[in-house]
Formats: C-alpha cells, sequence, structure tokens
C-alpha cells in the first residue's frame, strides 16, 4: 500500500505559510481586467516554455509566445508541437478544475499523457509502458535512477490513484498533497516518455482542485527549469524513500512563484488606492494604458519625447489621450505644462 514517508520540517511549515499568505492577497487585490487577462496569458506561456525547455525544447521563450499567439515559428516539428500540447493539456486541467471533479482517476492521467504526446509519440499514448526503462545523466551516461519493472506499473498506478481519493486525502495539505503527487509519478514513471510532463500537470491539478488556484496566475514549471540540475537531484534524493527534503524543495519553489505574482500584482494593482478611490470596484484600462502603467512603475515618470520609443507605431496624439484619461482616473499626475512635462504615478 503507497504511504509515503515524510516529516513536515520548519521550513516546509514557513514555505506554507507564505504560500498562503501571497494567495490571500492575490485573491482579494482588485486587479484591472485587461491586466488579470494578461498574468493568464503569461502563467500558460511560462508553463509551456519552462515545462518542455526542462526536458530539452531548443524553442526560446518568445517562439513559444509566438506559437501560442497563432504565428508562425521556424523549428523543430516536435518542439512546436510540445509547446502546442502543454498549452492543451493546461486548459484541459483548467476546465476540470472548474468542474470541480472529486477524483483523479488512473483514466484522466491516462488522458493527460495523451494530450502532451499527441503527435509526438508514435505508438503508446496514454499507455502504460510495457518495458524497462533506465534514466542516465545525460554527460556521464551514469545510471541514475531505474524505475519498477513494467508489471509492476498498473498495481503502482493503482495504489497511488487510491491514496489520491481515499476518504482522509483532506487531511493532506493540498500544497503537500500536490509535491507528494510530482515526486510518486516521477518514481513510477508509468509511460516510456512524458512523465516529468504529466507529473507537473498533475501537481498543478492538484493545487487548483485544493483552492490554491490564485486566479491561474502561477507557474510552477519556472522554478525547476532555473536549476534544472538542483530539480532533478532534489528528485532523486528522495528516491529512497524519505520525502522531506523534497517537499522542503517543491513548498520552496511554489512559495517563490506565489511571492512574485504577489508583489507584481500589488506593484500593478495599486491595492489601498484603487480600493479607496473605486470602493473596490476594478477600472478598465486598454493595452496601450497598461503598458503606460507597467512603464511609469518601472521608470518613473514619462515625457512626450520618450513616447516614440515606448509606442514606435503610435502618435504623440494618440499617446496624449491615453495619459488624459489615466488622469481622469486618478491613477497618474501630470507634473510641469511645457513639453518638458513628466507623468507620473500619484
Amino acid at each position: 500500500m503507497f504511504n509515503p514517508t515524510f516529516n513536515i520540517t520548519n521550513k516546509t511549515l514557513t514555505n506554507i505559510s507564505k504560500i498562503e499568505a501571497a494567495e490571500e492577497v492575490i485573491k482579494h487585490s482588485p486587479l484591472l481586467p485587461l491586466w488579470e487577462k494578461q498574468f493568464k496569458e503569461d502563467a500558460i506561456i511560462r508553463s509551456a516554455y519552462h515545462g518542455t525547455h526542462i526536458e530539452g525544447n531548443a524553442l526560446h521563450k518568445d517562439d513559444a509566445k509566438d506559437i501560442l499567439e497563432g504565428r508562425q515559428v521556424i523549428g523543430r516539428p516536435r518542439d512546436i508541437q510540445e509547446i502546442i500540447n502543454y498549452r492543451k493539456v493546461i486548459d484541459f486541467i483548467d476546465e476540470e478544475a472548474k468542474r470541480r471533479i472529486d477524483k483523479i482517476t488512473e483514466l484522466l492521467i491516462k488522458k493527460l499523457h495523451r494530450t502532451i504526446t499527441e503527435k509526438i509519440l508514435s505508438t503508446d499514448q496514454g499507455e502504460y509502458r510495457n518495458k524497462q526503462v533506465i534514466i542516465r545523466n545525460s554527460s556521464t551516461g551514469e545510471v541514475t535512477f531505474r524505475p519498477p519493472p513494467p508489471l509492476e506499473v498498473s498495481f503502482l498506478m493503482r495504489e497511488f490513484v487510491y491514496w489520491l481519493n481515499r476518504d482522509d486525502k483532506d487531511k493532506i495539505h493540498p500544497v503537500l498533497k500536490a509535491g507528494i503527487c510530482h515526486h510518486e509519478l516521477v518514481r513510477i514513471h508509468p509511460f516510456i516518455d512524458g512523465n516529468g510532463r504529466v507529473a507537473r500537470v498533475l501537481a498543478t491539478l492538484i493545487l487548483l482542485l485544493g483552492g490554491y488556484d490564485i486566479r491561474r496566475f502561477f507557474s510552477l514549471e519556472e522554478y525547476y527549469d532555473k536549476d534544472a540540475v538542483a530539480y532533478y537531484h532534489n528528485l532523486q534524493k528522495a528516491s529512497s524513500g524519505d520525502l522531506t527534503t523534497w517537499l522542503e524543495y517543491f513548498t520552496y519553489g511554489a512559495a517563490i512563484e506565489f511571492e512574485k505574482i504577489k508583489e507584481k500584482i500589488l506593484k500593478l494593482s495599486k491595492d489601498v488606492k484603487l480600493k479607496e478611490k473605486f470602493g473596490g470596484q476594478q477600472i478598465y484600462l486598454t493595452e496601450r494604458q497598461m503598458k503606460l502603467v507597467e512603464y511609469l512603475q518601472e521608470v518613473g515618470y514619462i515625457q512626450n519625447q520618450i513616447f516614440a520609443n515606448v509606442f514606435p507605431q503610435v502618435s504623440e496624439d494618440t499617446v496624449l489621450r491615453d495619459l488624459q484619461d489615466l488622469i481622469k482616473k486618478g491613477l497618474i499626475k501630470k507634473v510641469g505644462s511645457t513639453k518638458a512635462a513628466r507623468y507620473v504615478i500619484v
């Protein structure tokens, strides 16, 4: 019977408290509708890019963005397909979370795999492996991990899914549950290829179902990809059976991502001022106005002579109209009255 072994350390508890504190701020910050849309799209791009890059995808982040926005990109067909598939699987888990499904089934896990490997694997899409595989260090060729024999896979997956859905499942914190799920799926390695992607996506779904959706703004994949050596090292350390250090690592990565989003939202939404001025109501900004506010947040001011650098394809009069509208909304003010006047955040 699958029964994960771990201790909840002070590090893990601290990470979870940071996640919960950030989640609370993000959930209640008044966020402009177009910013909300932009944050969601950015999270999908980051997930698709980093979730495939860590597995060897050679495309750049801008390529991933172009693919997801329907533009043509020159690259290996497999790399392009991996990005498309990752977007599809993120959309799929998003829908499952909205439906509030009450069980994670083997059929669901197989569907994740089929979506992730569509047009990439010629066979075995959504099917458990029927041969032994070994994981080698790509630099040294050394065997770093030997997953269970194929004959055990069905049994191990049945036990794993039973544990995920058992009656006392709510006793385990959703963030810990997501981390345990991530590791166990990688350990069983049920598929010939795509196990890491399925594990990361399933962990994300468990967070969404556990109430940690933070408006669908987060991407755990970026943290892993930025130091892939540490990611694989921590996964491997837990293969001894003790998940303590893996859960410290997993919760720390989630805390970093949640706090990063919290800081960005606070910077953009100007929480207290927006609530005071608009009674908690959201206000509408165009994409150009969003870019103006972001520029002002970063640089501190904008002047007429800078307009062409920030908006090379837009006339000065159009930018001035946007600025006047932002002044009326009470978000910025004009300092000075000549051409050298500056526009700054209130």
